[in-house]
């Protein structure tokens, strides 16, 4: 299980890399033009992106209160990008070190509605990593929206191809 969770994870960290290094070089309107979607632009997701894995980050060193990168300041594409990519290299340190035991031990934790909640940390991980999979689909329907033509293809086996 330890192997998967650590190809995941640096998978989350290459994919991210992909479409941040293209999303920086938009202008700042395109980054943020409207545009239907689950968030409204390519800045709002990958800012979704970095607050959720900061949040289940501070729920796994049992914070007693989550505080979002986007509620302490209003960071620009290229804060998101190091902000998102330093907690992705935290989660991979962390799944690098991490026992087996770790792993599999309950996290108990509150989600954003206050419910609380105890699941093993192993399945945080591989949440994260879905999540972020997700979004970066999200995110390249954007780009698409926006006119891009060149979009870095993000699969994993691409990923594994190039280990």
């Amino acid at each position: 299980m330890k192997q998967l969770l650590l190809s995941y994870a640096a998978y989350e960290i290459w994919a991210n890399e992909q479409l941040l290094n293209l999303s920086i070089e938009l202008s700042a309107e395109e980054q943020n033009r409207p545009i239907v979607s689950s968030f409204p632009s390519v800045h709002k997701t990958f800012l979704h992106m970095w607050d959720a894995s900061s949040a289940w980050w501070q729920r796994l060193q049992m914070h007693e209160q989550v505080v979002m990168p986007s509620l302490s300041f209003h960071p620009n594409m290229k804060d998101i990008a190091n902000g998102l990519l330093q907690q992705n290299r935290q989660w991979h340190a962390f799944v690098h070190e991490a026992s087996d035991e770790t792993l599999s031990a309950p996290m108990p934790y509150k989600n954003m509605k206050g419910e609380h909640f105890i699941q093993p940390v192993f399945e945080v991980v591989m949440h994260l990593t879905n999540h972020g999979t997700y979004h970066r689909g999200q995110v390249i329907t954007l780009l698409r929206q926006l006119g891009v033509e060149k979009i870095p293809q993000t699969d994993y086996i691409l990923f594994t191809r190039g280990k």
